[in-house]
């Protein structure tokens, strides 16, 4: 299957506005986080979740002013399907970590609601019995929520150190520098994205952001194995013309691989629920950066490395000197 008939693209020659629009996307991610702060789930900030069914439609506004301190400490947002009726509040922890406390949270915001007229609220919801009802509740103490964030920064640093270690010894430092530098550029997409468009940073959203990393080295370990043998068929070539080789050869494999990834993403989007929402808009944006990534950033950061001057393939053995023919033996 074929989309592109014989493509002669010019990447190469794009390197540099690509890089430019890749600086402009992070710098504007970098100012939102900085001025509004990056959205942390409860996983991480610790906190408590609880989760309403109610049996007419609710109000997220009257629910929001019920709570203590109007709703200032809460986030309150519909859960699941509209006809599903249901409404996530989320209540971030301040201070020590404390079992009690975070328990008394849960049952402070429901007693807040039964007062305010949406009550009563059953404790828990049994199916098949009408009435408002607690679908449920996750408690995260500010202890663990630390531990988890660590956690999920050093897997993101062991998996990059692991990803540069294997590229340097498999093919070229060049080709570690670009791979790393274009994964990194993926991720700092992405969470400029998440910032731009208020999406919590949670475990469901830490996941995605690893799977990005494999993803796009992926796609870029292709690319680098067709530029090793184009060295060694575009010996005169310089590095610029190879890379744009083995990234024009590779388009038809990026574009039905990439492809076919987003188009599941996106159905995990529309119809995974609002547990997989962060994981599946992370999986989307992933895709589509390291797609870009693959053929921009990383060709880009080897042909910007090694320069204009052509790039060899390791020479091959010397071959094995003849053998002079033996003097014939003399007649007896």
């Amino acid at each position: 299957m074929h989309i592109f008939k014989n493509p002669n693209f010019d990447f190469v020659r794009w390197k540099w506005h690509a890089i430019a629009v890749s600086w402009i996307i992070i710098l504007v991610g970098a100012f939102v986080i900085w001025t509004k702060g990056m959205p942390k789930g409860v996983e991480f900030s610790g906190g408590t979740i609880v989760i309403l069914k109610f049996d007419q439609a609710p109000d997220l506004d009257k629910i929001r002013a019920s709570l203590p301190g109007g709703g200032a400490n809460a986030v309150v947002q519909s859960y699941g399907e509209p006809a599903a009726k249901q409404v996530l509040i989320r209540v971030h922890s301040a201070g020590a970590e404390s079992g009690g406390s975070l328990s008394a949270t849960a049952e402070a915001v429901v007693a807040e609601l039964t007062k305010a007229g949406m009550g009563p609220i059953a404790e828990s919801c049994v199916p098949g019995r009408p009435g408002n009802c607690v679908a449920g509740t996750t408690i995260v103490g500010p202890t663990v929520g630390k531990e988890l964030e660590q956690r999920g920064i050093l897997a993101t640093v062991f998996a990059l150190s692991g990803i540069l270690v294997y590229i340097a010894l498999r093919f070229r430092l060049s080709f570690a520098v670009g791979a790393v530098v274009a994964t990194i550029h993926d991720l700092l997409i992405t969470l400029a994205f998440l910032a731009i468009f208020k999406y919590e940073l949670s475990l469901n959203v830490i996941a995605a952001l690893l799977t990005i990393t494999g993803y796009s080295m992926n796609d870029t370990i292709v690319i680098y194995d067709r530029v090793r043998e184009n060295l060694r068929t575009m010996r005169r070539d310089n590095i610029a013309s190879v890379v744009n080789a083995a990234v024009n050869q590779m388009l038809d494999r990026t574009m039905i691989t990439g492809g076919l990834t987003l188009l599941s993403v996106i159905a995990l989007f529309l119809f995974g629920g609002e547990v997989l929402k962060g994981f599946a808009f992370t999986m989307i944006v992933g895709i589509i950066t390291g797609t870009y990534s693959s053929v921009f950033i990383a060709a880009a950061i080897v042909v910007i490395w090694q320069g204009r001057t052509p790039m060899r393939a390791a020479p091959a053995a010397p071959a094995a000197p003849a053998r002079k023919p033996g003097k014939r033996a003399r007649a007896s």
